[in-house]
């Protein structure tokens, strides 16, 4: 690990303690994700708060996720619902799926949760079919070649005053190069592109560091409905 990088882990750190502190839930649900193999790739525990106190500003009664992997930033998100809030997450991996709902149990959550397995912009397409309520707040951390689809769907799915915010738009600074062949650059930077020209929506993009290197995120507010045919 380089010097820039540790400094960055070290502050992240000092930040969690200062604003997180110790959560024996959450560090089972990391723990359990990692005992069963998967990828180290869950948001840190202050983008976590983060997400939680987005949904709370918000007060936001409906969730859509986009990418469960082990449920740790949806236990955040849940547990910023009311009492009679729901948070629906969609997760294509079946082991994942059964990590997290164990880890939505554990953590106290399963009745504000329904994960629904299979592949997002199929689960997307049945939530339109189903005229399913608007979505308060939508959090997009799935496989970033895919992030234009569920934009479009997100816009679906949302209503005026609503908040979007999707993860890992930085890709460690790829994202500035055009003529780049990785897939997950291209997706985001198509994605960029339909919401600077999207007047549905106002958005920023931030770059990060800590913990988990070199990224960021964007947040979109929703300003104008979405206009059927």
């Amino acid at each position: 690990m380089s010097d820039s990088n540790q400094l960055w882990t070290d502050v992240d750190h000092y930040f969690a303690e200062l604003f997180v502190g110790a959560d024996a839930t959450l560090t089972n649900a990391l723990a359990s994700s990692s005992a069963a193999g998967l990828p180290d790739i869950a948001v840190a525990p202050n983008q976590g708060k983060l997400l939680h106190l987005l949904v709370r500003m918000n007060r936001a009664r409906r969730v859509l996720e986009i990418g469960t992997l082990g449920g740790y930033s949806t236990i955040w998100m849940a547990r910023a619902l009311p009492a009679d809030g729901q948070l629906i997450t969609l997760e294509l991996n079946a082991k994942h799926a059964a990590v997290a709902r164990a880890n939505f149990e554990g953590a106290g959550v399963a009745s504000k949760v329904e994960l629904r397995e299979g592949a997002a912009l199929c689960s997307l397409q049945e939530l339109v079919r189903e005229k399913s309520a608007p979505f308060d707040f939508v959090f997009i951390d799935a496989d970033k070649a895919n992030i234009p689809g569920y934009f479009e769907f997100a816009l679906l799915l949302t209503r005026p005053g609503s908040v979007i915010v999707v993860d890992n738009v930085v890709r460690n600074g790829a994202i500035i190069d055009p003529d780049g062949s990785d897939a997950s650059v291209q997706g985001v930077r198509q994605f960029n592109t339909m919401v600077a020209a999207e007047p549905r929506v106002t958005a920023t993009a931030l770059q990060t560091v800590g913990v988990k290197g070199y990224d960021g995120f964007a947040i979109l507010l929703v300003v104008e409905p979405h206009r059927t045919a």
